[in-house]
């Protein structure tokens, strides 16, 4: 489409739109005189007042739509795209019409088109969307709008996940930040109505936000994971997998953070490699302190008795106050004597720690030999003590402190412990040495504290047999996993399954079901899974606990901890449809069709949701997983709130000034010197802001990223580029209609007539190609190659040739019959094509969709549950392809001479058949060549005038540009020449291969045929190129 079309002054396309444009001229020319009366008429005033009236012109093409009405597109469309406005009052009609509610047969059951199911993986009620949601959604509602289009009943299942451990942290750190007291100095109770009023507030934002990013979710059936409906599944779930033997309580090391003062999943410690010495802060402590990691620190134990030392490393010192033994191996020849023996807790005189022999834990080559043991506080240790039935002495309270094991390091923090072990071994003459010490160390994904291992007693879940399950079904096909290299992290994670600690020190979450029977007059250990009982309701417990107490008295004590959030989410694409019980919702729409999310979450929730899908209902819970991109910055930095570059969605959609940017950043928890570097981060990145981008094209920018890779660098400048092509469309949309006159009716067929001509059969070629690799590239979900095939064939196919080329068709001067053909083929190329984009851009084709004539009693209300385009209209066309080649080089010749008026146009055409093509496609080439003056068939080569610039299409056609008087002939005799000895030397480099021996029998008849048309088009070529440089001599 030509950069010169009609703008906002195009006319109404109706009688009634014309009518309500005229009045609201009228009323706006009304308002504007009484306003110059009242204006004084200084420059400055008058410059004012044309700004007034220019926003009068603009308001016209816009007004307010009651919610969930129809928007009003009787107005005439604005100059130009604006996402806002487009944007409005759609999401409201489509949710008031049902339109996101899945479609059922009169009797209830799915439409024979087949079902589609996703259930939105449940952002948490923590904070706002990031847009890593935004890709998440732009992937998810493409697929849903595809497959609603296909004619599928389609549901789309929206929720919230409380997000346990991340809610709950953010909420004290506000109320300490806000008051200085924290969650015990409110009380169980009162704080969890302060979570409840942060999940209200936030699950309204996040509503927001996934209605803004076009999501198309049934929102009857929002879910959140502490419902009544969820948390009944949640119990269910404990109950029989404990009455099964799958969940078990155990006094076993877990990961404890001292900062969120719980237990994590293995899941949720992250490893931080040192390469050596490193000084790193430490959350609780003070900022200035720093703390030694990344080195090994050796000390002697002295042996009981003896004068006699025996040396022993660790990364830990503060550990040694937990030390039960003292390992070597057996074979050791340096320690033979020493087996049975005792050491000398050098601070805890009283305890005598022994000295055992152990072949698994102990490398005699490496260090001293011999191995420091703590059992309580070690994973390697704690086997040690089970096979040599060592005491367990738990030296840490939950906030870090150490106890009364620890002897007289009894209240001191864990860090300062270690530092004054070091100190006191030095005064004692029992510190070795120091060295450096390549190592990870535990950090919590949430906290970022250090994690240590404790030993607690807590619920587990035995994962093997259920890991056992899930390779078992998807190694049987049960289960895709792309891209491939997600599905290898799959199969490597489940091979090596560790059972999973359930359990969570918190105060918000679900509480465990699960009951102590403390027995009047007796004393047993709470740790013994023996004396607890589990119930769905306090009656069932209380009736388990009458059993196992036996007529004695006793009383009932609930676990106070609650679960693990992932616990309730892996319940989630079922327990949302109703399990345990046994719905409709279950029925018709279990198992889910795909499950959509990062790869990040791979092992936290998919495989979780497969372990409960197969456990408890029998069947995977998705037929699909896809795993999309983790979004990175544009320098490929992790998304980072002290880093200012989380975005939110919202701000890409609608702008945001650099400003509001920075306020925002005091909404959250951040310090002073966080919110000062983010600050700096956010300058540097958007200087100007985030620019206004509208929903569609950040849709649109997000699936285009999606090629299959594990990052994505997100630049905002790239979205904004997305807002130019939807601006590109709207344009392109409102000057075709301008072609659609007002007594235009579309055929109720869509099929062509068979009267097409050459242009418009190539462009129903062009659409049918489109519509197939489309839909090939979505159900490969091959998303960037999809957006690629929308943009390609709107720009370059339908804007830049089709639309062109209707010019003279739709001439008055054409014939009725012409005219229709081409509008018809116009319309459906519309039609069809914003169709195509509907599923990326649902908000600006809606908006152009409307307002396109309509296909008599045939076209549904929306374009979301018009069917996709998945025809087959016609065969390729290859002629056109031709006419489009002389236009490209006609195009290419103006431009290397630098014409751009005037251009005189001729056609050395050599056969009889494509003389008559090209002067049937004149007007079509003519429209084509901007700056075009006229174009002509010419079959004798001496009818071509002196002066003229060539290029060689195929060897029966050649372009000719009439350049005389216009150009340096010096210079273009010269360019000939060089092009010249270039096609020579071609045609040399052929004829030698064609003259070898041998050449008709020992090369193959296809390659032959190759290389004879390669000589007759170089041959050509040259005679060109010679008559052109002979044309340009003459002329000097």
């Amino acid at each position: 489409m030509s950069s010169s079309d009609p703008a906002s002054a195009a006319p109404p396309t109706t009688k009634s739109a014309a009518k309500k444009a005229a009045k609201h001229l009228e009323a706006a020319a009304k308002k504007a005189a009484k306003q110059a009366k009242e204006t004084v008429t200084t420059g400055s005033g008058e410059k004012k007042e044309k700004k007034k009236e220019k926003k009068e012109d603009e308001e016209i093409t816009f007004v307010e739509t009651p919610k969930g009405h129809k928007k009003d597109l009787s107005l005439p469309m604005a100059a130009g795209y604006n996402p806002i406005h487009v944007e409005s009052a759609w999401y409201d009609w489509w949710q008031e019409q049902g339109f996101f509610k899945p479609a059922l047969k009169a009797d209830g059951s799915p439409k024979d088109e087949g079902t589609f199911v996703i259930s939105i993986p449940p952002p948490n009620v923590t904070g706002s969307l990031h847009i890593g949601h935004g890709l998440t959604i732009a992937i998810q509602d493409t697929l849903i709008r595809w497959n609603r289009m296909l004619g599928k009943t389609v549901l789309y299942v929206p929720g919230f996940d409380h997000a346990g451990i991340s809610t709950q942290s953010v909420v004290e750190k506000r109320l300490y930040k806000s008051s200085g007291k924290t969650r015990h100095d409110l009380g169980r109770e009162k704080f969890l109505d302060l979570v409840w009023e942060w999940k209200n507030d936030y699950e309204a934002r996040i509503t927001s936000q996934l209605r803004r990013l076009g999501g198309s979710l049934d929102w009857d059936r929002v879910a959140f994971t502490l419902s009544d409906q969820l948390s009944k599944a949640v119990t269910e779930t404990f109950c029989r997998m404990h009455e099964d033997g799958s969940i078990y309580r155990a006094n076993r090391l877990v990961n404890w953070c001292v900062r969120l003062n719980t237990t994590l999943s293995n899941l949720e410690v992250e490893q931080k490699q040192l390469n050596g010495r490193t000084l790193l802060n430490v959350p609780g402590y003070d900022a200035k302190e720093r703390f030694e990691f990344g080195v090994i620190t050796s000390f002697a134990y002295p042996i009981q008795g003896s004068d006699e030392k025996i040396i022993v490393a660790t990364t830990r010192p503060e550990t040694m106050l937990g030390d039960t033994a003292v390992a070597v191996h057996p074979d050791d020849p340096r320690y033979k004597h020493l087996h049975g023996k005792f050491v000398v807790h050098p601070f805890i005189p009283e305890r005598r720690i022994p000295i055992v022999t152990d072949s698994i834990v102990v490398d005699m080559a490496f260090g001293t030999g011999a191995v420091k043991i703590t059992p309580a506080h070690d994973p390697n240790d704690f086997e040690v003590g089970v096979r040599h039935k060592l005491e367990f002495l738990n030296l840490l309270e939950d906030d870090g402190t150490y106890n009364a094991n620890a002897g007289p390091f009894k209240g001191m923090k864990r860090f300062h412990v270690r530092t004054e072990i070091i100190k006191q071994l030095k005064e004692k003459g029992l510190y070795v040495e120091t060295k450096d010490n390549a190592m990870t160390i535990p950090l919590c994904a949430k906290s970022g504290d250090i994690i240590e291992p404790v030993l607690k007693p807590q619920w587990w879940v035995d994962c093997k047999p259920l890991a056992e399950e899930a390779l078992k079904r998807t190694r049987e096909g049960e289960l895709l996993i792309t891209p491939k290299q997600s599905e290898g992290d799959w199969y490597r994670w489940l091979e090596g399954i560790q059972d999973w600690c359930i359990s969570r020190q918190l105060w918000w979450g679900h509480r465990i079901p699960a009951y102590y029977v403390r027995i009047e007059g007796q004393s047993f250990d709470s740790a013994d899974g023996k004396y607890w009982v589990v119930g769905r309701t306090q009656e069932e417990a209380t009736a388990r606990a009458d059993v196992l107490a036996a007529g004695r008295k006793y009383s009932l004590e609930q676990d106070g901890d609650v679960l693990d959030t992932w616990f309730s989410s892996g319940l989630w694409p079922f327990s949302i449809l109703g399990w345990p019980e046994k719905t409709s919702d279950m029925d018709l729409f279990y198992p889910n069709a795909i499950l959509e999310t990062g790869w990040d979450i791979l092992f936290f929730w998919v495989a979780r949701m497969v372990f409960f899908g197969n456990k408890l209902t029998g069947k995977m819970p998705f037929r699909e997983v896809l795993c999309h991109a983790m979004i990175r910055d544009a320098h490929g930095r992790k998304m980072s709130k002290s880093l200012g570059n989380v975005i939110d969605p919202v701000d890409v959609i609608q702008g945001l000034e650099l400003e509001k940017l920075h306020e925002k950043l005091l909404e959250g928890n951040l310090d002073d010197k966080e919110v000062a570097k983010a600050k700096a981060g956010q300058k540097k990145d958007f200087p100007k802001g985030i620019p206004q981008c509208g929903t569609d094209a950040l849709r649109f920018a997000l699936c285009a990223y999606s090629g299959g890779g594990r990052d994505i660098n997100l630049e905002i400048l790239r979205v904004e580029g997305y807002r130019k092509f939807c601006n590109k469309i709207w344009n392109a949309t409102k000057f075709a209609m301008l072609k659609l006159d007002e007594s235009f009716v579309p055929l109720s067929d869509p099929e062509p007539t068979g009267a097409e001509s050459l242009v418009e059969q190539w462009i129903l070629n062009k659409l049918n190609i489109a519509a197939e690799d489309m839909n090939k590239y979505l159900a490969e979900r091959n998303f960037m190659m999809a957006t690629n095939v929308a943009y390609n064939f709107w720009l370059y196919e339908l804007c830049d040739v089709y639309i062109e080329a209707t010019k003279p068709m739709t001439d008055p001067s054409a014939s009725e019959k012409t005219r229709r053909s081409a509008q018809n083929t116009l319309y459906l190329c519309l039609d069809f094509g914003l169709r195509l984009l509907h599923p990326f851009m649902p908000f600006v084709t809606e908006e152009l969709w409307q307002r396109l004539p309509r296909r008599p009693n045939t076209d549904p209300s929306s374009i979301m549950i018009a069917p996709f385009p998945t025809f087959t209209f016609i065969e390729e066309d290859k002629q056109f392809e031709l006419i489009l080649k002389a236009i490209h080089a006609s195009r290419s010749l103006a431009a290397s001479y630098n014409l751009q008026s005037d251009l005189q146009i001729f056609l050395h055409v050599q056969n009889d058949e494509e003389a008559t093509l090209f002067t049937s496609q004149l007007p079509t080439i003519s429209a084509l060549i901007k700056g075009c003056k006229s174009v002509d068939v010419v079959r004798d080569v001496a009818k071509i005038p002196a002066g003229c610039g060539s290029s060689l299409l195929t060897p029966t056609v050649t372009v000719h540009l009439l350049v005389k008087g216009l150009v340096d002939l010096d210079q273009e005799i010269a360019k000939c020449d060089k092009k010249l000895d270039l096609a020579k030397m071609n045609e040399e480099k052929l004829l030698k291969t064609i003259n070898q021996p041998d050449y008709e029998n020992a090369v193959p008849e296809n390659v032959r045929a190759v290389n004879t048309e390669k000589l007759e088009t170089v041959q050509a070529e040259i005679k060109t190129l010679e008559t052109s440089k002979e044309m340009f001599s003459k002329l000097k």
